[in-house]
């Protein structure tokens, strides 16, 4: 059985990031993806990048529209080894805590959760009101992971593209994807210094 992943870009700032797992996954080869873009995410991509939709989507191995609710990722029958959304909207995370599943990322991320499969919800959203954490919470609680996209600094990142390898190197080796996206933390005796 081919190890399968679903992969959700909804409409938050950050597109880029489900982009580049994208890339990574498709080299990879091992990984089977099943990809869903929002309408939102559509126009973001356009916003953002310099990718068009159909390139994108000429990354993942199988594609669906958002009001596809009869796809196979729609059922648990359907193995995979879990959904990550990358970026996740704060409209897409209020579908999920509240298992609100109008459109087929919120059904897939339903299914996951209902399956017991490994949620990754990478919420894109800055600064947070009360609502937004208690969503955040709400989710959790039905088993999914907030991964919010924020840097590490102690790899010293230099530009964009390392902030956004690193960012989805880590969300790939959570999901038990080996990559080598980003440094592994060896301790603070082995981080570079500069002269004082």
């Amino acid at each position: 059985m081919p190890d399968r992943l679903v992969v959700g870009i909804s409409g938050a700032s950050g597109a880029i990031l489900g982009i580049r797992l994208l890339e990574v996954l498709a080299a990879h080869r091992a990984v089977e993806t099943h990809l869903v873009i929002s309408p939102a995410a559509r126009h973001t991509i356009r916003l953002e990048t310099d990718y068009t939709v159909a390139a994108v989507e000429r990354l993942a191995d199988v594609v669906y529209a958002p009001d596809d609710l009869g796809a196979a990722i729609a059922s648990g029958s359907f193995a995979t080894r879990g959904m990550v959304i990358i970026p996740c909207s704060i409209k897409t995370l209020s579908a999920v805590a509240h298992c609100y599943a109008a459109d087929l990322i919120a059904r897939a991320a339903d299914v996951t959760l209902k399956e017991r499969r490994p949620l990754v919800l990478v919420v894109r959203e800055s600064p947070l009101h009360l609502g937004h954490l208690q969503l955040m919470v709400q989710a959790t609680q039905l088993g999914a992971t907030i991964y919010p996209p924020m840097p590490a600094f102690y790899a010293r990142p230099r530009t964009l593209d390392e902030l956004v390898d690193h960012l989805v190197g880590r969300i790939l080796a959570y999901l038990g994807i080996a990559n080598t996206l980003y440094p592994v933390w060896q301790g603070d005796a082995g981080a570079p210094r500069s002269e004082a």
